[in-house]
């Protein structure tokens, strides 16, 4: 993978590339950024501009006989470590290698739960076990083959627990010409003791706007639509491509739903969710409720005059702008929050009828003491 086929991230592609080219390749690396934001990615295409065997200014040549091993995830001197749902003790990820080269190629934004599909774990447990480490152990004491730097790219070392004090001096003290390129979604789930050995590189989420040029460029998907996907991805570029496959506007909905709540129309309400939310199925009702969420977080944005920080399209402005001065700050924090919780109940498939019921009966509570200008129109 070049840095070129890796969405945004611009000042971290030059920073990697400024590293390599003045010789300021630190032999273990902290690659940290949220969930589908393409820090694997990036991890990779560093990997390949490291041993690249004709460097352009600003990135791998995807044409020498290195690049093209890459490019294929068949470098001898390239390993990967990730989590996996071990059925016996002594597998390591050598044994689930042409599954992970399949997923990574399809998709270089994955997520774990799109890496449990393709394994088909259900609910296993994914860890990174201690045959594991002394894997890697034993593969990196190895020479090189043909490249100048052996390179182990471990995916979600927050998964490695206790074994990784087994990897602790290895990480100090490599052997020569040896990278430990480390890509986690969440630094606190990490033990202390490797943090303190790699160099951080941070790497935030994809802007909005990064997502929807790509479903529009890359993937044929109308502006608004994918500026709708976009939205409710929130920067992770594993959620849009899963939202893709769906259908309906979810602002339309998330308006009649309100309007009916706020004005308490206890059958329009009992209706719309007997009939709209609790048919849209699990995951469109998990992509309804993060929407729902997001911009309830706006309109918090906008409440607290942080407009600056408020980036929407010209209908989901007039929304937010609407309903932002009927609410207290207090009231949407708990409206998210109910959101949320409802979200981890449609998870666990909860019965949708009675959970978007009580959840609109949550939010009439909520909402129906507060008091509105004479002539107000409901949102």
């Amino acid at each position: 993978m070049q840095f070129k086929d890796i969405i945004g991230h611009q000042e971290i592609k030059d920073h990697l590339v400024r590293t390599v080219l003045e010789n300021r390749v630190s032999h273990a690396q902290l690659f940290l950024g949220p969930e589908g934001s393409g820090s694997l990615a990036l991890a990779h295409a560093y990997a390949q501009f490291i041993n690249c065997e004709a460097k352009l200014a600003d990135d791998s040549c995807g044409q020498c006989n290195s690049c093209r091993k890459y490019a294929k995830i068949i470098h001898p001197d390239l390993h990967f470590s990730f989590p996996f749902f071990a059925k016996g003790k002594e597998e390591t990820s050598v044994t689930y290698m042409e599954e992970w080269r399949a997923a990574f190629l399809k998709n270089p934004y994955l997520s774990l739960e799109y890496w449990r599909g393709q394994l088909e774990a259900d609910n296993k447990q994914a860890n990174i076990n201690i045959a594991e480490a002394h894997d890697i152990i034993k593969k990196l004491s190895l020479k090189a083959f043909e490249a100048e730097y052996k390179i182990l790219i471990m995916w979600l070392p927050e998964y490695l627990d206790t074994q990784g004090n087994a990897l602790l001096k290895l990480i100090e003290e490599p052997p020569e010409k040896t990278l430990f390129l480390l890509v986690s979604e969440n630094q606190d789930r990490i033990l202390n003791t490797i943090i303190s050995r790699t160099q951080l590189v941070k790497i935030q989420k994809l802007p909005h706007q990064d997502i929807t040029n790509y479903l529009v460029e890359e993937r044929g998907i109308q502006k608004e639509q994918a500026g709708e996907i976009a939205f409710i991805a929130d920067g992770n570029l594993q959620q849009a491509l899963n939202l893709l496959s769906e259908s309906g506007n979810h602002l339309d909905l998330l308006i009649r739903w309100l309007r009916f709540i706020v004005s308490d129309a206890g059958l329009h309400m009992i209706s719309i969710c007997d009939d709209e939310l609790s048919k849209l199925g699990r995951e469109n009702q998990k992509s309804f409720l993060l929407y729902a969420i997001n911009m309830m977080r706006q309109i918090i944005l906008i409440k607290e005059e942080l407009h600056d920080l408020v980036f929407l399209p010209e209908k989901e402005l007039e929304f937010v702008n609407k309903f932002a001065p009927l609410f207290t700050v207090n009231q949407i924090e708990e409206a998210v929050s109910l959101f949320e919780k409802t979200h981890y109940c449609v998870e666990r498939n909860a019965n949708p009828k009675i959970l978007f019921l009580d959840l609109s009966l949550q939010l009439v509570l909520l909402f129906k003491y507060q008091t509105f200008p004479k002539g107000t129109q409901y949102i």
